[in-house]
């Protein structure tokens, strides 16, 4: 009875997915990571005066203020005053904390005023929503927290951070780690504990599920002979190195790290500018060293940056390095409104896998000094306008985990770009609340597609089937918007209506307040609008097509080519992107090493064929036998001459019979001649 009672329950499950239309669609997706989750509750302290409605706030007041101020008015998001005070002329200092009351659901900056009005500081507090419901396992809202660095060795600061994460109904951080920093030798990771190990830890404890990446190769595994000035910046060139430390550091923190991203935008020259076949062949390490660590980690794509490109996308083809990652990890800083356009190339690289887009933001300015850099009232309201868009669009454009980057202050000085959704003693800027409002009402949220309205360009408007409060609904997002920049944005009205025959609906506005009624016009501040599940199904939605999965052959056996770093060169195959590609003297014959390793428990023998090239260039040999120790690692040299100005791929294929086939593809340009003048 028992066991036909589950099955039952199995049918219904499925029957409910098929309503919904995406059961047996590739963007519903668990990631079959879990972690134990209560319904999150502020922290005794309410760290960033943050509060849930129908709780007392009170507010820290700045500990610096030029002179003692006379009094303090509490504003909204539109800057309306709420509420005021006075501060006792007996007492020669101010309280370190004011009493404010209870607040309705929103963000507000709290201004200290002297006798004639001049504000000499402020702060701010939020008041959120408590969430209904533990937050799903499976909600695509996520966020890139880098906790173990912005509160390094800083437990109580660690533990500050992932409760703001969790209060914002967060899935996922995103966190960082330095290779040296826990390997300073080799083969010795720090036995004490760091700050990676309590961050992990202390994340995991608030019901937060952690993504880790790394980079900075350790002094012992530079090779500056092949990598010139900045090796550490550069993968390791032995990938035995690779391999064990991803397996040593899989197994040391499992169950408290859930997925891994090896490398950090490695295609861009800041994190060592590497050609599309060094992230093949250093992925297939990486994913061996983790998954032998731990069989049920997550592994990403070390994850690529810039605008996606064909040419990346054809390079991860034919590495045939579908079966090395669990999920296609790509960054964004590009417009919302152009993600579906311009993530194509992404989907196709993801080969059917699910996008995962770790980092995402659009930079805004920031005017104040440092270290606060604060950003303009009106950025403020724009960058808080823009979170939602983001992860509606991004939704629709194929990713099913979204990362804003990212919760702490963080600030650029090269580019004058503040990101941070908390400033630098963690209260908050409006972005953060429009954050928990995204966490809270696209809870578990599946994107079943876009409703477009081709009379209303401006209009935009992305159905989901979601958790609000923890109970199964259709939810609209919707806003108006032209494709502008900054300065221009909010300034679009569009009239707005929904079919009456849907009936009952909720209603909130970017910052998770419910409204009364749908506005009568939309504009670049986003709604939320909450109907019965199944009630959109009769809309004519569009969608974007996947890639299909392809097969999969996991290989212990990976190659990787060595050539010189002096030898590759900068391309931009789109405007806005960046790649690296190798080029050699068409006038001389070049010789490059090529190694092949063994990452399995025993020997293994095979061949090594050319098994695609350009027609008019000359390599030589074109077949190697080998045999290669379990761990092991062998090198064979390839001889190649290319016409100048030509360029093209080498494939190579390794048959090792019952390990399997490995491949291994790298493009190659031959430099244009020099014409005497």
């Amino acid at each position: 009875m028992v066991i036909k009672t589950q099955i039952l329950s199995v049918l219904l499950a499925i029957c409910t997915c098929l309503q919904a239309g995406w059961a047996m669609d590739p963007w519903y997706w668990s990631d079959g990571q879990t972690v134990d989750r209560v319904i999150p509750t502020p922290m005794e302290e309410h760290p960033g005066n943050i509060y849930l409605e129908t709780e007392t706030v009170w507010v820290k007041t700045p500990q610096k203020m030029p002179e003692k101020p006379r009094s303090w008015r509490l504003l909204d998001d539109r800057g309306k005053m709420i509420r005021s005070g006075v501060f006792s002329d007996e007492k020669d200092v101010i309280p370190s904390r004011i009493q404010i009351g209870q607040l309705e659901v929103g963000w507000y900056r709290i201004e200290f005023l002297v006798e004639d009005r001049r504000c000499i500081n402020w702060t701010t507090c939020a008041v959120l929503k408590k969430l209904a419901a533990a937050t799903p396992q499976d909600s695509p809202v996520c966020v890139d927290s880098a906790t173990a660095w912005f509160a390094k060795d800083k437990p109580a600061d660690q533990a500050r951070l992932a409760s703001l994460a969790a209060l914002a109904g967060i899935n996922w951080v995103r966190d960082r780690l330095t290779w040296r920093e826990l390997e300073p030798r080799q083969g010795e990771l720090v036995r004490e504990r760091t700050t990676y190990d309590s961050s992990a830890e202390i994340q995991t404890l608030y019901g937060l599920k952690v993504l880790q990446v790394f980079h900075t190769t350790p002094g012992w595994a530079w090779n500056e002979e092949l990598d010139g000035d900045h090796p550490s910046g550069r993968f390791a060139r032995d990938l035995r190195h690779v391999f064990r430390f991803c397996k040593a550091i899989s197994q040391r923190f499992k169950g408290r790290v859930h997925a891994w991203e090896p490398w950090n935008e490695a295609n861009v020259s800041v994190f060592g500018g590497h050609t599309v076949d060094e992230m093949c062949s250093f992925q297939k390490a990486a994913y061996l060293g983790f998954k032998e660590g731990d069989p049920d980690v997550i592994v990403g794509w070390n994850v690529y940056t810039t605008v996606p490109t064909p040419r990346h996308t054809e390079g991860l083809l034919e590495n045939e390095v579908w079966s090395y990652f669990d999920t296609y990890n790509i960054h964004t800083y590009e417009w919302a409104h152009g993600f579906d356009t311009l993530w194509a190339p992404a989907r196709d690289a993801a080969c059917g896998k699910p996008i995962w887009v770790t980092e995402a933001d659009r930079g805004v300015k920031y005017v104040g000094p440092e270290p606060w850099c604060e950003l303009s009232r009106e950025d403020e309201m724009h960058k808080a306008r823009y979170i939602a868009q983001s992860y509606a669009s991004s939704l629709y454009a194929g990713s099913t985990r979204h990362f804003h980057f990212i919760l702490g202050h963080y600030y650029e000085t090269n580019n004058g770009v503040q990101f941070g959704l908390l400033r630098k003693d963690m209260t908050p800027r409006p972005a953060y609340v429009a954050l928990a409002a995204v966490g809270r009402l696209l809870a578990g949220a599946k994107c079943l597609g876009r409703w477009d309205r081709l009379d209303q360009p401006d209009i935009n408007l992305f159905v989901f089937r979601a958790r609000p409060d923890g109970v199964e609904r259709d939810v609209l997002v919707a806003w108006a918007e032209k494709k502008v920049d900054w300065a221009e944005r909010n300034k679009t009205d569009v009239e707005f209506s929904l079919p009456q025959s849907w009936g009952e609906y909720a209603v909130y506005d970017y910052l998770g307040r419910e409204l009364e009624k749908i506005p009568n016009e939309l504009t670049g501040e986003v709604i939320f609008i909450v109907l019965p599940a199944g009630v959109t199904r009769s809309l004519q939605l569009s969608t974007l097509k996947l890639a299909e999965k392809r097969e999969e052959h996991v290989c212990p056996v990976v190659m990787q080519v060595q050539i010189p770093r002096e030898n590759s060169m900068k391309i931009a195959p789109l405007p806005w992107s960046q790649g690296f590609e190798y080029r050699i003297d068409p006038d001389k014959v070049f010789e490059g090493n090529v190694l092949a390793y063994n990452f399995s428990n025993k020997e293994v023998q095979g061949t090594v064929r050319i098994a695609g090239k350009p027609m008019d260039w000359a390599i030589k040999p074109s077949q190697w036998d080998l045999n290669i120790e379990s761990l092991g690692q062998v090198s064979f040299t390839i001889k190649l001459s290319i016409p100048a100005g030509q360029d093209g791929s080498i494939k190579l294929i390794g048959d090792f019979g019952p390990a399997g086939n490995t491949v291994l593809a790298f493009r190659m340009h031959g430099k244009e001649k020099q014409h005497e003048q």
